[in-house]
């Protein structure tokens, strides 16, 4: 068979472009290393050349020129190779953007499937009648409020000059509450004055006259008999 149709190749496996974008990465990062080393040789070779003369000064000259190729050629590699990373960025994002939109559309298909399901579960016509009758029964309820908060032969008949008539009134009967009760709380003037100035005698001073004598008393207060012998 295998002559006849040939052998089957081998499936080559899929490249990975994330695989592919780390390992370009890598070669970035060791030829900014190399270009590194050769700017440090570069400087060394140019205080070398300040200190000699003559052909020994040519010698490093020279190396500092091959260096300097050198870092031309690594600096052209880099370039390259961050072109080449930026494009398999872009390649990757495109590649995500792709499965995250055919994820959406999926649910998107999934959703609409379990709408119309859990639509076909609600009947229109009662849906309506409901809010017929939720409609209805508002009107109902505002009716009700209008009927419970009418007045009945109140503040259509009553003019409001009266009205402002009767609260002077009352701020005036006010006042002169308010006047009373200040002057009710106020101390009499007889309280105020001395006693002396209204003929009153002078309260006692607890000292008993030296022309007078005590006589005893008892526990109650009472003068106690003497008996004369």
């Amino acid at each position: 068979m295998n002559r006849v149709f040939g052998k089957k190749k081998p499936e080559v496996p899929p490249v990975n472009v994330s695989d592919v974008g780390d390992k370009i990465d890598t070669r970035v990062t060791d030829l900014d290393k190399k270009i590194e080393k050769l700017d440090e040789d570069v400087r060394k070779y140019r205080e070398q050349m300040k200190k000699t003369r003559g052909p020994a000064s040519n010698a490093i000259k020279q190396r500092a020129i091959q260096t300097l190729k050198r870092k031309k050629m690594f600096e052209a590699q880099r370039d390259k190779l961050q072109a080449q990373s930026f494009n398999i960025e872009q390649a990757a994002f495109a590649i995500d953007t792709s499965r995250d939109t055919i994820s959406t559309v999926a649910a998107m298909k999934s959703a609409v499937v379990q709408l119309g399901v859990e639509t076909k579960k609600i009947n229109m016509s009662e849906l309506e009648d409901a809010q017929d009758d939720m409609a209805d029964l508002m009107e109902d309820m505002n009716e009700i409020q209008e009927l419970m908060g009418r007045s009945y032969g109140i503040g259509d008949e009553i003019d409001e000059d009266e009205l402002e008539a009767e609260l002077e009134g009352l701020e005036e009967e006010w006042a002169e509450e308010e006047a009373v009760g200040e002057k009710a709380e106020q101390a009499p003037s007889y309280l105020a004055a001395p006693a002396q100035q209204h003929g009153l005698p002078a309260a006692p001073s607890g000292i008993l006259d030296s022309g007078r004598t005590t006589r005893a008393t008892d526990e109650f207060g009472l003068p106690v008999a003497s008996y004369s012998t």
